[in-house]
C-alpha cells in the first residue's frame, strides 16, 4: 500500500512517497532562492492582469450617471451592464483550466489581454462602429450600438477576468521559489485592489469613454511584456519540453544558481501528482474532497453574498442615493481600500487566516448594517442631517475590512486545502476553484 509521509531531515522538508515496489522517493521542499531580475519582471508583468480585473470591477461605479445620460439607458439597462461582468465570469470559469493547460500560461495571459482590449474598446465606442474581434474570426461589418455594445464589452471583460484569476495565480505559483511563494501570490490581491482604487479616483475626474480607453494601457504593456518572460517550467514539463523547462528555470533562478535538484523535484512531483488523480472537474466532487469543497464554496459564497459586488459596482450611486456627495464618497472609498490590502500581506502570517476572516466578516456586517440604517433613517425622515454620514461610515468600514480578509484570504485557503490532500509538491490550484468562484 502506498503511503506519503512528510518528514524533516537536516532542516529540509521532504515528502517520502512509496511506489509499487515499496521504494521510497524523497522530494525536497526547502526551495530557498534569491530574487532575480527575471523573476521580478515576470511577476510585474503577470500581476497587471489582476490590476485590470480590479479596474473592470470598479468601472461601473463612477460612470453610472454619465453612461445613463449619454446613452439614454434605463436603470434596468445599466443593471444588466453591471451584471454582465459576472455572467462573463461564469463562462470563463468553466473554461479557464482547460484553456490555461492547453495554450500555456503565457499564451493564456496574452489571450486575456486581447479579450480585455476588445472589451474596453467595445465599451468606449458604444453607439459607434466597432471592429469586433472574437476568438478566431473578424467581423468587420458588425455595428454595435447602445447597451448591446456595453453588455458585450462587459461580458468579454468578465470572461477575461475569470481566465486571469486562474492563469495568473497558477503562473506565479509555478515560477516562484517556495520560500517566497506566499507573499508573491498575495501581490495579486494588492494589485487587484490597486486597480479598484485607481478607477474610483480617476473616474471622478474623467469621462466614461476616456476611462475605458485608459483601461487598455496595462493590457498593451502586459501583451508586449509576455514576449520577454519565461514560460512556466512546470507546464513545459507536463508537455514534454525537457530542455525548455530547464532553460526557463535557469532564467528564473539566475545563471550561476545550481537548479539540478529543483528541476528534478519538479519532474518527480508532477509525475507523482499525475499518478494520484486526473485533472477532470468531476474529481472535485469526489467524497474525499467534500470538506475542502465545502470550505471553499462557503467562504466564496460569504464574500459574494456579503454585499461586496453591490458596493463595488454601485458605490457612487449608493452615496448619492443616501444624500452624500458621490465624488467625496468615492474618493474616500478608494483611499480606505488600498492600505488594508497591503497590510494583509504582513498580518496573514502573524495572526493566521481565521482571525483575519472573522475580523473581515464582522466588519462587512457592520458596514451593511450602517448602510441599512442610513437608508432607513432617510426613508422615515429621521436624523436627516446625520443619515448620509452613516452611509459614508458603512462604505468606509467595508473598504477597510473587505480587502484584509474576505477579499483575498478565501483564495489562499482554497489553494492550501488542496495541498492538504495532494501534498505540498504541487502548487497549482484545483481545476474547479475558478469555476466555483465564477459560479458564485
Amino acid at each position: 500500500m502506498e503511503e506519503d509521509i512528510l518528514c524533516k531531515q537536516d532542516n529540509e522538508l521532504l515528502l517520502k512517497t512509496g511506489d509499487a515496489h515499496g521504494v521510497q522517493l524523497c522530494h525536497s521542499f526547502n526551495g530557498d532562492a534569491k530574487i532575480t531580475s527575471v523573476l521580478i519582471i515576470s511577476i510585474f508583468i503577470s500581476v497587471l492582469s489582476p490590476f485590470v480585473a480590479g479596474c473592470t470591477v470598479a468601472y461601473s461605479s463612477p460612470v453610472q450617471s454619465q453612461i445613463i445620460s449619454d446613452l439614454s439607458l434605463s436603470t434596468a439597462d445599466y443593471s444588466l451592464f453591471g451584471s454582465a461582468l459576472s455572467i462573463g465570469g461564469l463562462f470563463g470559469s468553466i473554461l479557464c483550466g482547460k484553456v490555461t493547460d492547453y495554450f500555456g500560461r503565457r499564451a493564456t495571459i496574452g489571450l486575456i489581454d486581447v479579450l480585455s482590449l476588445v472589451g474596453w474598446l467595445s465599451i468606449a465606442y458604444s453607439q459607434g462602429y466597432l471592429l469586433c474581434v472574437t476568438f478566431f474570426t473578424i467581423l468587420p461589418d458588425l455595428i454595435l450600438k447602445g447597451a448591446w455594445s456595453l453588455d458585450i464589452g462587459r461580458l468579454m471583460l468578465g470572461f477575461a477576468n475569470s481566465l486571469s484569476g486562474y492563469a495568473v495565480s497558477v503562473y506565479i505559483a509555478e515560477i516562484s521559489p517556495k520560500n517566497l511563494r506566499g507573499g508573491l501570490m498575495f501581490l495579486t490581491q494588492v494589485t487587484y485592489f490597486s486597480g479598484i482604487a485607481t478607477v474610483l479616483v480617476v473616474g471622478v475626474v474623467t469621462r466614461w469613454r476616456l476611462l475605458a480607453l485608459l483601461g487598455i494601457l496595462p493590457c498593451m504593456i502586459q501583451f508586449l511584456g509576455i514576449f520577454f518572460i519565461p514560460e512556466s517550467p512546470r507546464w513545459l514539463v507536463i508537455y514534454g519540453r525537457g530542455e525548455d523547462y530547464v532553460n526557463s528555470l535557469q532564467r528564473l533562478r539566475g545563471k550561476t544558481v545550481d537548479i539540478s535538484q529543483e528541476a528534478a523535484d519538479i519532474r518527480d512531483n508532477i509525475e507523482h501528482v499525475e499518478n494520484i488523480e486526473g485533472s477532470s472537474l468531476v474529481n472535485v466532487f469526489r467524497p474525499k474532497y467534500a470538506y475542502a469543497l465545502t470550505v471553499g464554496l462557503g467562504l466564496t459564497a460569504l464574500a459574494s453574498f456579503g454585499g461586496a459586488t453591490g458596493i463595488l459596482y454601485y458605490a457612487t450611486t449608493i452615496f448619492e442615493s443616501a444624500g452624500f456627495s458621490g465624488t467625496i464618497g468615492t474618493i474616500a472609498m478608494a483611499l480606505f481600500q488600498l492600505p488594508p490590502s497591503v497590510l494583509g500581506v504582513f498580518l496573514m502570517d502573524k495572526f493566521g487566516r481565521l482571525p483575519l476572516l472573522m475580523f473581515s466578516a464582522c466588519g462587512m456586517s457592520v458596514a451593511c448594517l450602517s448602510l441599512a440604517f442610513s437608508f432607513l433613517l432617510k426613508e422615515h425622515g429621521w436624523l436627516i442631517d446625520y443619515s448620509p454620514y452613516l452611509a459614508l461610515i458603512g462604505v468606509s468600514i467595508f473598504s477597510a475590512t473587505y480587502p484584509i480578509g474576505m477579499g483575498g484570504v478565501p483564495s489562499i485557503i482554497i489553494s492550501e486545502a488542496r495541498r492538504a490532500y495532494l501534498g505540498p509538491c504541487h502548487p497549482v490550484p484545483v481545476p474547479g476553484r475558478a469555476f466555483a468562484r465564477g459560479f458564485l
